[in-house]
């Protein structure tokens, strides 16, 4: 099946504490968001590879892949208000060709090429897929009268691939914006989808604060 990502890099970098946002920052030679394209150009070089930017960090990139000399084939499309709203912008971008549609963190260039590939089979399977692992920390929910511990082997941690059929994705992102809407599996269970679960890998991790990096 014909597929794309929409590779979602909106972030200002703030919980970074510096002036340049996080997708940019370089990690081994490079901007982070250059990695993450290149691991999904590496599982399937025909794959459309849309880039949500917000506006104003266009130019920016453009010099970036200058410098980098970077030139893996891409689609810049505009952030939003919201990721909603980034992932819409995105959805729009992509081909009307395009059968399945994943979307991706920019700041996870550490997606394994076997997790990327489990994402687009299943959700070619069951219509939606994304990569979970298991949480290896104790859990306490916290109430008004104090807090408790539950069990973590009834919970899993959400990443990025979340892939879709396109159909179902556009539909989804026909709704209304809703602040429950925390991912993209959030929004198509909206329109009563079934998520399939598939195995991630634990460097799949977002970077977000400088401890990570």
């Amino acid at each position: 099946m014909t597929k794309a990502v929409i590779i979602v890099a909106g972030g200002k970098g703030l919980r970074m504490g510096g002036d340049i946002p996080k997708q940019f920052l370089v990690v081994k030679g490079k901007p982070i968001l250059m990695h993450t394209i290149e691991r999904f150009h590496d599982f399937d070089p025909s794959m459309q590879i849309v880039v949500v930017l917000p506006k104003d960090q266009h130019d920016y990139w453009n010099e970036l892949c200058q410098q980098y000399r970077f030139n893996i084939p891409i689609t810049i499309a505009n952030g939003g208000i919201e990721r909603f709203h980034s992932v819409k912008n995105g959805i729009a971008a992509v081909t009307p060709e395009a059968q399945l549609i994943g979307v991706h963190d920019g700041v996870r260039p550490y997606v394994a090429i076997d997790v990327i590939r489990r994402c687009y089979e299943a959700a070619a399977a069951d219509g939606a897929a994304i990569p979970v692992v298991d949480v290896v920390e104790t859990l306490r929910h916290i109430t008004p009268d104090g807090s408790h511990t539950v069990p973590r082997s009834e919970y899993k941690l959400v990443q990025t691939p979340q892939v879709f059929q396109a159909d179902i994705l556009r539909r989804a992102y026909e709704q209304p914006f809703n602040p429950g809407f925390t991912d993209d599996a959030s929004v198509v269970e909206a329109i009563d989808q079934r998520i399939t679960l598939v195995e991630g890998n634990r460097e799949n991790i977002k970077i977000t604060t400088k401890a990570d990096l």
